[in-house]
């Protein structure tokens, strides 16, 4: 048998339900792969160990109660956890202890799951790189001088080191995907509703989704078909149950190929990377076009909404950091005139590529536009010789796509000559979740990039 702390979900729960394995002897596999390489990472920022241990000797004197009967799983420092502190990544939070568990954590739970902890998450997740000033900085467990994304960047360095092997994040402009692509894991934001969303402050806000994180598909599926599912509490709760495709493979789907989401800079090495996913596709019996997009108007529909919900979410407080602070800076100048200007703009990308989708199964691009950055740097400045803007401009390639409210994957698509690890970005129409992974599937069984596990 592998190593207990690198098997999937799936396998840990097939071995518990047969009991071939015991939860404790799952979790404390776990704890000591936690005890091994997160001083090195800082990845799982609350430990919890004594509540584990005590809930999977539970798990092992009952009968099986789910489908993760008895598997470990950390949970993002944005995702209330009652009676475990919960940060949001700020100062303000710091000894934050929430009275009730997010509806993602309730699933969790119900369905067997473990909770060994938190993972790092910048200041209200804001930002692709996970570095705080609460608990510090998150680096890349394929090069710790490396940022390992953001802002699900702890859950991701904590499934590709085998910390855990399921981790819920949650994705704005980017945050399931960029992180997932960086650490050689797999992330899928799934379309809004689909994992519903429970607010008293902005409910009717589709930009920001939970999802799961893995490192393979099929536990990206298998912890979908737990979180997700109809709750009356979000206004655009999908009411249709998840399920996946039965089919396999994608023999005869039709996959559209966009090296750049039309035009935008892309490093070197990682369009090198990523340039090899169409052959495995076609190689797979997929027809494969190069095709131009136009995405503009995802700019001003994403920045203007994104600022908007900043000042509604954190503008009462003081003390912020300067990410957050200048986001809630640019919601206060939004206008409703601004809001009209956005709104129209969604619109129209959205009916386009409701057009788009009508000739193709999926689009294919880069999940991020540069490798694994310097972590000492704060963002990314400028690509392959394009000076950016502002802190936001580097993740266009993932945060486009958010307003697009489709769903989509980033699974391993290979290395940099440097070893650092790329994403493809798997997109499809709103609601083809299932579609969107079988497609990841069948890439992820071909390259075989998601076993290589980082030198830690």
């Amino acid at each position: 048998m592998s190593e207990l702390h690198y098997l999937s979900a799936t396998e840990l729960s097939h071995l518990i339900r047969t009991r071939q394995v015991s939860a404790v002897e799952v979790l404390q596999a776990h704890l000591d792969r936690i005890e091994q390489v997160n001083p090195r990472v800082n990845a799982v920022v609350t430990l919890v160990a004594e509540q584990a241990m005590d809930a999977a000797k539970a798990a092992d004197a009952v009968e099986p109660v789910g489908p993760l009967h008895g598997v470990p799983v950390a949970h993002k420092d944005l995702t209330d956890t009652a009676g475990i502190r919960t940060t949001y990544g700020s100062p303000l939070f710091a000894g934050h202890v929430p009275e009730r568990d997010d509806l993602v954590v309730r699933r969790l739970k119900a369905a067997g799951a473990i909770t060994v902890g938190k993972t790092n998450t910048p200041e209200f997740g804001t930002g692709s790189h996970t570095v705080n000033d609460v608990f510090g900085l998150t680096r890349n467990p394929y090069d710790l001088t490396r940022s390992a994304g953001g802002s699900s960047g702890g859950a991701a360095a904590a499934l590709a080191t085998g910390m855990v092997p399921l981790a819920d994040g949650s994705d704005m402009g980017g945050s399931l995907r960029n992180p997932a692509s960086f650490c050689n894991v797999a992330g899928l934001r799934p379309t809004p509703g689909r994992v519903p969303a429970v607010s008293e402050i902005a409910a009717w806000y589709t930009l920001s989704v939970q999802g799961p994180m893995a490192r393979n598909v099929d536990d990206l599926s298998l912890m979908l078909s737990v979180i997700s599912g109809f709750d009356p509490r979000s206004p655009y709760a999908i009411k249709e149950a998840y399920a996946p495709e039965p089919e396999e493979g994608v023999a005869g789907l039709r996959v559209a190929w966009s090296p750049d989401l039309g035009g935008l800079p892309v490093d070197a090495a990682t369009a090198a990377v990523t340039a090899t996913a169409p052959a495995v596709f076609e190689r797979l019996g997929a027809r494969v076009e190069e095709v131009e997009l136009d995405l503009e108007d995802a700019e001003v529909a994403f920045r203007t909404y994104r600022a908007w919900f900043y000042a509604l979410a954190y503008g009462d407080l003081d003390g912020l950091g300067a990410n957050t602070a200048w986001n809630v800076e640019r919601g206060r100048e939004v206008t409703g005139a601004d809001l009209a200007r956005a709104e129209r703009a969604r619109s129209r990308l959205y009916q386009r590529m409701a057009d788009f989708f009508d000739s193709y199964d999926v689009l294919i691009a880069p999940v991020s536009q540069v490798p694994p950055f310097p972590a000492e740097e704060p963002y990314v400045r400028a690509i392959d010789g394009v000076e950016l803007p502002d802190y936001l401009a580097w993740m266009r390639s993932a945060y486009w796509v958010s307003v697009l409210h489709a769903p989509a994957a980033s699974v391993p698509a290979g290395f940099t000559p440097s070893g650092l690890p790329v994403g493809v970005q798997i997109i499809g129409r709103p609601f083809a979740d299932a579609r969107v992974l079988r497609v990841a599937r069948a890439f992820e069984q071909a390259t075989g990039h998601a076993s290589h596990h980082p030198p830690l």
